[in-house]
């Protein structure tokens, strides 16, 4: 199927919206939310699924929580700036960010830093230990500049969902 073929209705956009801030639901509740029935609920999510509109469903932990349960937690803002910018130097660090567990997120930005990551990490020394992997070990890698995380003001993972018709 063509992507610009794909058609959402209202419905569809409800079944995303509500989704993303709880996808916990059990279909039943789900469906009644939105007022269908519970089939056909289940077959427009599993649509929503095949067409990769939905990518996972996910438990959202609290990291400051989890830190005063478990002693540890440090979460880092992470620019880098490459040497070398050429795509198969992007590609490598790119690859080799991705693979660490603790890299939460990897963006390649522009301009300024190459990268952003977003890296979560039990402590400081499981940071120097990830910076010395990714960034001092590599060559091509010339600035790093960590922001450490002192209060989480807001964290969202939701997109924002177009009105739907009847709303505009």
């Amino acid at each position: 199927m063509n992507e610009n073929s794909i058609e959402l209705d209202a419905t569809d956009l409800q079944l995303l919206r509500q989704l993303q801030h709880d996808a916990g639901l059990s279909n039943q509740a789900l469906a009644r939310k939105l007022h269908l029935s519970p089939p056909t609920c289940l077959r427009r999510v599993k649509r929503l699924q095949s067409l990769n509109l939905i990518e996972k469903q996910v438990a959202i932990l609290n990291p400051e929580q989890l830190a005063r349960l478990t002693g540890h937690g440090l979460q880092a803002i992470v620019e880098v700036s490459l040497d070398r910018q050429d795509s198969t130097s992007l590609l490598q660090f790119e690859q080799k960010a991705v693979a660490e567990p603790c890299v939460q997120q990897c963006w390649r930005v522009s301009p300024g830093p190459d990268f952003v990551l977003i890296v979560a990490t039990a402590d400081m020394p499981a940071y120097l230990s990830l910076s010395q992997k990714l960034f001092t070990q590599d060559a091509n890698v010339r600035n790093v500049k960590a922001f450490f995380s002192v209060k989480r003001a807001k964290f969202g993972t939701e997109l924002p969902m177009p009105e739907t018709q009847c709303n505009r």
